[in-house]
């Protein structure tokens, strides 16, 4: 197996996308594998096709990257791939979409509004504002009165045509990460600032993160259950991170990550390891995964 792994990407989040894609690749060669490891931007089917690889692992974040348009070019280049398929990422990525898939099959999220310049927003503070399609918590206000809701639209909408506004829920930040045979133990996140941001994520050092957190009772169970759920619905495969908040309603889900990050940050390898599952066990099963599922298909035609 020759792994063709792709980071980068034209979208904000690639500077994520540089440290996550160097990672697995390091994980990868740990575990034996041969990995031809590219830079990317955005690659024509040519380009992609004249990289060498049996199996690609597209450790992309960001719209583009994670949001279905790598995964159409991937379709069309025909190799197997490691993450979900093009209308799968771009359900996921989709924030009200995804938030609406979900709760047809009985997961609770926030009520949320879409928002964009002139419209009425007739969601009451607090609230949190966001684009409708990125991740790691790239241009998200957390508003607290009508005051900071109109500083942050203002600052927002002149480059984000379409934002979400999400009732803001006060409470635990809990993460978990899913492979297609079982969920990971869960992660509290304890950001020293209070807000998940992406310096708390990923350039700072004092954000707490706690495996198995104590959780009343039947929480954990809900939130596997939530997750399980989302994950069928929205179809994905091979791994993701589902982000919820619980207050004392219960649990509430944010959204879901189809390639969650894998930084020395980041929360699925932290979980896994926990699970007794080492990064390179868990990189390497990842393609091998999509390489039989390439074998797989190829018989089946």
């Amino acid at each position: 197996m020759k792994v063709l792994l792709l980071k980068g990407g034209p979208d904000a989040e690639r500077e994520v996308s540089l440290m996550s894609g160097g990672q697995v690749a390091a994980a990868l060669r740990r575990a034996g594998v041969d990995v031809n490891e590219v830079t990317i931007d955005r690659p024509t089917l040519a380009e992609l096709r004249a990289m060498s690889g049996d199996v690609v692992f597209p450790v992309l974040h960001g719209p583009w990257g994670e949001g279905g348009g790598m995964q159409e070019l991937l379709a069309q280049d025909g190799r197997p791939y490691v993450g979900c398929e093009a209308a799968a990422a771009r359900l996921a990525m989709d924030k009200p979409l995804s938030k609406r898939a979900v709760a047809e099959v009985g997961v609770p999220t926030p009520a949320s509004q879409v928002i964009r310049a002139g419209d009425n927003l007739t969601l009451q503070p607090p609230l949190v504002l966001k684009p409708c399609d990125e991740g790691s918590s790239v241009d998200l206000r957390v508003c607290q009165t009508p005051e900071e809701v109109q500083r942050g639209l203002a600052e927002l909408l002149p480059r984000r045509p379409v934002l979400l506004a999400e009732s803001f829920i006060r409470g635990r930040e809990l993460t978990i990460g899913m492979l297609p045979d079982r969920e990971l133990p869960l992660i509290e996140v304890r950001p020293k600032s209070g807000l998940y941001d992406f310096e708390a994520k990923y350039r700072r050092d004092d954000t707490e993160y706690l495996l198995d957190p104590e959780l009343p009772a039947g929480v954990e169970d809900a939130i596997r259950r939530h997750a399980r759920a989302a994950w069928n619905r929205l179809g994905l495969r091979d791994v993701a991170r589902m982000d919820f908040m619980l207050d004392a309603r219960g649990p509430w889900f944010l959204e879901a990550n189809t390639m969650p990050g894998f930084t020395d940050h980041s929360l699925v390898p932290k979980a896994a390891r926990h699970a007794g599952i080492s990064m390179e066990m868990l990189v390497r099963g990842m393609a091998e995964r999509a390489l039989a599922r390439g074998a797989t298909a190829t018989l089946a035609s």
